[in-house]
């Protein structure tokens, strides 16, 4: 089992032991994710949960891909998926089917790239043409609290350990252990579609940077340390409303 796996196999303890956040009540619309990324990018989010019907604006191929799916995951899935096709909309696309692919990522329509995200109290999507100048994107939402014990270990090598220790000295506030995890996430999901392998933790040397003033916000720079087709990525993550997202866009290659 690749340490990545091992860090997955973990979330359910970290996340599903905690109580659900407590949110404030959020302006409509609240830009957190949106602000990660450039305009070209279209990015649809929400707080909170939505009740009634799950299979409300699912396409019937969706509904039937989740027929055995506990509540909770169809919940999930449905959500996630109104959040997509909003933003598909916004970007002139037809309303098709998001079925999950081999590793459950999103198979988006042709000449479309994107990336889906939710955590417990939010859910966002993100999509771009590539005849705008994505090869790729990658976002994750996670909620802002501590990981479990002997996550970080999975997640940060020794370097990356460190740096984390002298963040929190300047920002005792964040949760820098989840940060990185959420980035990690980012890059990732972006990584996947364009190598069609995982990328484990310890594969991404991930540098935080952190944006001065009061709110919790800043860029990465990340190094990829196998061969593939993404080298390096950069991008921004920002902690608001008991959320962190993180996002990172891969320009496509020059002519």
């Amino acid at each position: 089992m690749t340490p990545r796996q091992q860090a997955f196999l973990a979330r359910p303890f970290a996340l599903g032991a905690e109580p659900a956040p407590q949110y404030p009540p959020v302006p409509v619309p609240t830009l957190l994710l949106a602000s990660l990324l450039p305009p070209h990018v279209v990015a649809v989010e929400s707080f909170g949960a939505r009740g009634g019907d799950w299979r409300a604006g699912l396409h019937p191929a969706e509904i039937r891909a989740m027929a055995h799916a506990g509540d909770k995951r169809r919940r999930e899935f449905a959500e996630v998926r109104v959040r997509a096709r909003q933003a598909l909309e916004a970007l002139g696309e037809p309303p098709v089917a998001l079925l999950p692919g081999p590793r459950g990522e999103p198979r988006w329509p042709h000449g479309v790239v994107g990336s889906m995200t939710h955590c417990a109290g939010y859910r966002a999507a993100a999509v771009a043409r590539r005849s705008d100048g994505t090869a790729g994107l990658g976002v994750d939402a996670e909620p802002h609290a501590p990981l479990a014990d002997g996550v970080l270990e999975m997640v940060a090598d020794p370097a990356e350990r460190a740096h984390l220790a002298a963040l929190a000295l300047l920002r005792p506030d964040v949760c820098w252990g989840r940060v990185l995890f959420s980035v990690k996430e980012a890059i990732f999901k972006a990584w996947y579609p364009l190598a069609r392998r995982e990328l484990d933790f310890l594969e991404a040397r991930v540098r935080l940077s952190v944006d001065p003033g009061p709110e919790p916000a800043g860029g990465f720079r990340a190094t990829v340390t196998v061969p593939g087709p993404l080298p390096a990525a950069a991008g921004r993550w920002r902690v608001a409303h008991g959320v962190i997202a993180s996002a990172v866009e891969v320009p496509a290659a020059g002519p």
